[in-house]
């Protein structure tokens, strides 16, 4: 089962620069290659071995039959020196009774022996035993054992079976040995030929001892390729078998192999010295070189279920090892998506865990330094909001005061109260003891000490109304947002419009957003205004200082740039002014750290 789901993994993630997919393959590969080669030289070395042994155990055996037959005929040899001793040591060979007894004798001790005879040579008998007379017509001279000796004079011949015909008795199969000799005839020494006719039958009994497989035999050929024996010897005769004799003619001793009949044969010689035969053992390769076809048929399924075995060890090991490795992969991207809280499973070798170790090293002091970051981020915004707050001009206080002071020299000491008291309560809520974040409830009393102290200012050029939702002034907000508006609803708006100005201040929850909207009906802005307005480039030198762009800064440097500040404003229709910030709640603002 853990097998099945690594093939499955593997053919999930496969490329082919998988680290997985270049283990298997690269160690498949490796192994395949040498298993094919170790199994080809040991197929190699086994057969060889294997057709070795076949050769040599063939070899045995025809040697075996060999050295019978050689034992055979060397006794046969011997049996022929003895009688041509015997008949050179008679006086008159024809007619001696001694010679007789004893020819008979060396007869009678060999059942396998059929007759002894001495011709002349003009091929009339001088002498046979058993004296058994001859056949009329027999081509004495013709037959090739007399032929033999003659153009061999001396020399001992032994001819291929044959039909003895000689004498008047049944026809008998014979191998026949054959020689000139010398022999007394009346005191005087002649040359004749001399014959003993041996029964094929042994020389046949000894031939077919040997076993060379179901199908194998052994036949043996003259020195001139004449059959002497073979076990199919009639179909020889026949026509109807042939054996390929110039090869084994070629050679005296040794093997070789044969396909002339369509069969891959091996062929071994072995030469009989007395008689110059040649023994020649014909066993068929399917039937001894089953060796090789069994280790054949092995290897035909061994190699395959091998290969598939090592495919699987293979998929495994590499899943096991890539696996870790697929682990840092995916770590790796969900780093790259923004998650630097994932940690790396340590596993695997040692390389692989020192990488996982080295890894969490990595995105721990990555963390450390994101946290610094952020902490050295909200210093900064915390310095910048002190800066950008810290920049009210001073003249918008020497204006003030100097009012105060033309209202004390006229009398008019309500006046100067009002002022004074909406002045000492505007620095105080600016001041807010050090903190960015304020209520809605004291922004908008931030605004109506403004608008108090402007009234005065502008001799009740304009009036104003502050409304705003219950819910919304529990809410939390950047401070010191709402006055710069104001402002430049007074200075750009109703200070130059002739008629009576209004401003409407209002605070409003719509959904998660808490939204300020500041109204007046003066003489309104172009579109290139609003944008220099919103660039800082136009600004009261009497006012406050807290400029619209200032307003628009710190909004997106606390809140984020989806929120700000938006104005609608056409010439002469008056302009609305919107701020959208998150709807924080108390309870949420102490939650989220607003608060500082």
């Amino acid at each position: 089962m853990r097998l099945w789901k690594s093939a499955k993994q593997l053919l999930r993630g496969f490329h082919i620069r998988n680290i997985q997919t270049l283990i298997s393959f690269s160690s498949i590969i490796v192994t395949v290659l040498t298993v094919v080669l170790v199994s080809t030289l040991l197929y190699n070395r086994f057969t060889r071995a294997a057709e070795k042994n076949v050769e040599l155990s063939l070899e045995e055996i025809v040697e075996q039959v060999n050295s019978n037959l050689e034992l055979y005929v060397s006794g046969m040899q011997d049996v022929f020196e003895l009688t041509e001793h015997k008949i050179a040591s008679t006086p008159e060979a024809a007619s001696d009774e001694r010679l007789g007894n004893e020819l008979g004798t060396v007869l009678n001790t060999r059942e396998d022996l059929v007759s002894i005879a001495l011709f002349t040579e003009e091929g009339k008998l001088v002498r046979n035993v058993p004296e058994i007379p001859m056949r009329q017509n027999t081509r004495l001279q013709e037959q090739l054992w007399f032929e033999s000796a003659m153009e061999n004079p001396g020399k001992l011949q032994f001819t291929p079976p044959h039909i003895q015909n000689l004498f008047k008795w049944e026809y008998r199969w014979v191998v026949s040995m054959s020689k000139t000799v010398q022999y007394w005839d009346r005191n005087s020494l002649k040359q004749g030929v001399l014959v003993i006719d041996i029964n094929f039958r042994t020389i046949d009994q000894l031939s077919q001892r040997v076993s060379l497989g179901k199908k194998g035999y052994a036949y043996i050929i003259d020195a001139v390729g004449n059959i002497v024996y073979h076990p199919q010897q009639q179909l020889i005769y026949a026509g109807l078998k042939y054996e390929n004799l110039e090869p084994v003619l070629n050679y005296a001793y040794g093997r070789y192999f044969d396909e002339s009949d369509g069969e891959q044969r091996i062929i071994t010689i072995q030469t009989v010295k007395p008689a110059g035969w040649k023994i020649v053992g014909v066993a068929y390769a399917d039937e001894f070189l089953t060796t090789k076809r069994e280790l054949g048929v092995f290897l035909t399924w061994f190699l395959p279920a091998v290969i598939i075995i090592i495919l699987a060890i293979n998929i495994y090991v590499s899943a096991r090892i890539s696996q870790p490795i697929r682990r840092l992969e995916r770590s790796v991207q969900m780093v790259e998506r923004g998650d630097f809280g994932t940690i790396v499973h340590v596993s695997g070798a040692y390389e692989v865990e020192q990488l996982s170790k080295r890894f969490n090293l990595m995105l721990r002091r990555i963390r450390e330094l994101m946290d610094q970051i952020i902490q050295e981020q909200e210093a900064k915004r915390k310095s910048e909001l002190d800066v950008l707050q810290s920049q009210i001009n001073p003249h918008f206080l020497y204006n003030t005061l100097n009012s105060a002071t033309r209202l004390a020299e006229l009398g008019r000491n309500e006046e100067v109260v009002t002022t004074i008291t909406s002045l000492s309560r505007f620095f105080r809520i600016s001041l807010s003891k050090g903190s960015h974040v304020i209520s809605v409830q004291e922004e908008l009393e931030h605004v109506r000490h403004y608008l108090i102290i402007q009234t005065i200012r502008f001799k009740n050029k304009f009036r104003y109304e502050i409304v705003a939702d219950e819910a919304a002034l529990e809410c939390r907000t950047l401070k010191l947002i709402l006055q710069p508006l104001v402002e430049n609803a007074i200075h750009h708006g109703i200070e130059k419009s002739a008629e009576a100005g209004f401003i409407g201040v209002e605070a409003r929850l719509e959904g998660e957003h808490l939204v300020f909207r500041i109204r007046d009906n003066g003489v309104g802005m172009p579109p290139e205004t609003v944008a220099k307005l919103m660039k800082g480039a136009v600004r009261s030198e009497s006012g406050s200082g807290v400029g619209v762009r200032n307003v628009q800064e710190r909004i997106v440097l606390y809140y984020g740039p989806g929120y700000g500040l938006k104005f609608d404003s056409e010439p002469e229709e008056g302009t609305l002014a919107t701020i959208t910030i998150p709807a924080v709640k108390p309870e949420n603002a102490q939650k989220d750290g607003v608060e500082s």
